[in-house]
């Protein structure tokens, strides 16, 4: 038998969020599962990234811009075949991110590749309060 090793203090309390992560495979899968996103500015537009792997984006995916919002649904279907153990989740997805104030929701670009939807909205300049005049 080996001796024990001291204990990391991370290992004790482990990040809430991969806990619930690695949960999923003895919780039900909850209803409007979220997607992972993670936002930026860039060349004067404000990006949103989407991890939405194994879906066809023009069938199973929509993407809405309205009221300082960001709107990305996806819906991704389990084949059926056969007797399988997945991990995977499928179902529906929805994430809504909060535009700046500055967007302009008439210039919205959307892509996808490799997994990842982006969407860029641009941004309009601030106008300029009297007092710095």
């Amino acid at each position: 038998m080996s001796a024990l090793s001291p204990m990391d203090r991370h290992d004790l309390f482990p990040d809430l969020s991969e806990w619930l992560e690695s949960s999923r495979a003895v919780l039900p899968a909850l209803p409007g599962q979220p997607i992972r996103t993670e936002d930026f500015i860039e060349n004067g537009r404000f990006v949103v990234r989407a991890e939405l792997p194994g879906i066809d984006p023009d069938r199973e995916a929509q993407i809405s811009v309205a009221m300082g919002i960001i709107t990305i649904h996806a819906h991704r279907h389990e084949d059926r075949d056969g007797n399988r153990h997945s991990e995977f989740r499928y179902g529906s997805f929805t994430r809504h991110v909060a535009l700046p104030v500055t967007a302009d929701e008439s210039d919205v670009r959307a892509s996808y590749d490799k997994g990842i939807i982006e969407v860029s909205v641009g941004l309009r300049a601030r106008p300029r309060s009297r007092a710095a005049q």
